[in-house]
């Protein structure tokens, strides 16, 4: 999972995509990047680390031009190596700078027709330059490099004939401008914004809509699943829908985890598909366990207080603030390893004990992945005097990979995986584990938009929206064990010797 942003101003823009950047930090704290482009120079700044060490007052005065676009990452299947920060930049035609939020699912395959037949070299592992140098040569094809607003979508529409998977792209073209596009399922957001500007009309794409509000951006609509536009350096709107689109396909963990609660994504409210979420929860409670002894809710700081906060109402319960959270520890679903992800739990939250003495509190939270947080945290609680601890997951069990831009564990590193909510209760200490049900969470987020008929639901459902080729789950799962990737970490830092 990953951040973009990208902008054709009438004055400099990497501020305000600093800015942006600094917005969708919880999309990933990996590494950051910003590419601008000043007459025919592209200046381009990028480095391991949170937007605010990447980036300092100098840097980003150096990010000279009026246009420009901006990337957090988040390490998805090998993709840890600090080469492999965004924005990529390939020098032919004219020059692209490229940011990518999501995951190709047959990157092998791509990387043979890149090096075999269209003669192109790659210098990382990443899917996002694999996708960079697909874009470039469907451009290099177009009318002998000679590119219009009409060439460039074309050139999108062969990218989607040969990429499979969830894309949102933005990419810098000298001479051209922005251009913005969306895989054609829709798996993953970005969303359009426009704002006047000293010249005229100004655009904007970003993941989220929260990234444009803080720009003073309007908020004019999502991409839809397969469409592209230019912003080109006229300030002009250039659009196109892909004959390739198919329905729309959100991806149901932006709503559950990712996404902060003040989006909008696909003209659903991030805040309210949440609320709705612990109203569903409540019910099932209620239905399932009506005498319960639930003295009191607390949330799990913090992508589950908007859930914990209806779910305490719908029951009488009191609500309370049990945990208090240290702000600079960063998201643990996202730190690269286990044992890190473990230790930084108790850095993380802290309990206050006068709120669980003696009491039965419901723990929430949004999900439960590997269950290493939640076991300890509901090992907190005991230690802070509760009498009994029950636990509520807003989402239903994760048993499956998610193969499309979050880096889920291994399945067999999946506290859900093989095992029914009995087991996963006494896997995790808990006195009783509450999860959602899929079809609760499904209507939950579809009441924002009854038009979508669908959600990518594959990490809990096993079922995949553009389909798996046999053998890919498993590659999947070599890559994203823990074991695997302490492997890769250690490799990337032993000494390399000269040849």
């Amino acid at each position: 999972m990953c951040g973009i942003i990208g902008m054709v101003g009438s004055q400099p823009v990497a501020p305000e995509i600093y800015e942006a950047l600094t917005v969708l930090q919880h999309r990933g704290q990996d590494a950051a990047g910003i590419a601008t482009l000043d007459g025919h120079r592209l200046h381009l700044a990028k480095a391991n680390g949170l937007v605010r060490d990447v980036f300092t007052a100098e840097h980003v005065a150096r990010l000279r031009g009026s246009a420009g676009i901006g990337h957090v990452r988040y390490p998805t299947a090998g993709c840890e190596d600090s080469a492999e920060a965004q924005p990529f930049y390939v020098n032919s035609p004219h020059g692209i700078a490229l940011g990518h939020n999501g995951n190709l699912n047959n990157t092998e395959e791509l990387k043979a027709e890149l090096i075999a037949s269209d003669r192109r070299h790659l210098n990382t592992d990443s899917d996002s330059e694999v996708l960079l140098n697909i874009l470039a040569h469907e451009l290099h094809s177009q009318d002998g490099g000679e590119m219009s607003a009409q060439g460039i979508f074309r050139a999108v529409d062969g990218v989607h004939q040969r990429c499979r998977g969830a894309y949102a792209v933005i990419a810098l073209i000298v001479d051209q401008g922005i251009l913005g596009f969306r895989d054609p399922h829709g798996i993953r957001p970005v969303v359009l914004g426009r704002r006047e500007g000293k010249r005229g009309t100004e655009y904007a794409i970003a993941s989220e809509s929260v990234a444009l509000d803080t720009l003073g951006f309007e908020l004019m609509r999502d991409l839809r699943p397969g469409e592209a536009v230019l912003i080109d350096f006229e300030g002009r709107l250039h659009e196109h829908q892909s004959r390739s689109a198919q329905a729309l396909s959100p991806c149901i963990f932006e709503f559950v985890y990712f996404a902060r609660p003040d989006s909008m994504i696909d003209d659903i409210s991030v805040y309210k598909a949440r609320l709705r979420m612990g109203q569903a929860l409540s019910r099932k409670i209620l239905s399932e366990w009506p005498d319960h002894d639930i003295d009191v809710v607390i949330p799990v700081p913090d992508t589950s207080r908007t859930a914990a906060l209806p779910l305490a109402y719908d029951l009488g319960v009191k609500y309370r603030e049990g945990f208090i959270k240290n702000r600079y520890i960063g998201r643990t679903f996202i730190m690269p390893g286990q044992d890190q992800r473990a230790a930084s739990v108790r850095h993380k939250l802290n309990a206050i004990e006068l709120e669980f003495r003696r009491k039965n509190v419901l723990l929430v939270d949004d999900s439960i992945v590997r269950g290493t947080t939640s076991r300890q945290i509901i090992q907190m609680a005991r230690e802070a005097g509760a009498r009994k601890v029950y636990f509520a997951s807003a989402a239903p069990p994760v048993r499956y990979p998610n193969i499309y831009g979050i880096d889920m564990p291994a399945p067999a590193e999946l506290v859900a995986s093989g095992k029914d909510e009995s087991a996963i209760e006494r896997e995790l200490g808990a006195d009783r584990l509450i999860y959602q049900r899929l079809d609760d969470l499904v209507e939950a987020c579809r009441e924002g938009n009854s038009r979508i008929t669908r959600f990518d639901t594959s990490c809990f459902s096993g079922e995949y929206v553009t389909g798996v080729e046999p053998g890919y789950l498993e590659k999947v799962q070599q890559l994203r064990s823990d074991r695997a990737k302490s492997e890769r970490r250690s490799q990337s830092s032993a000494p390399r010797l000269a040849s």
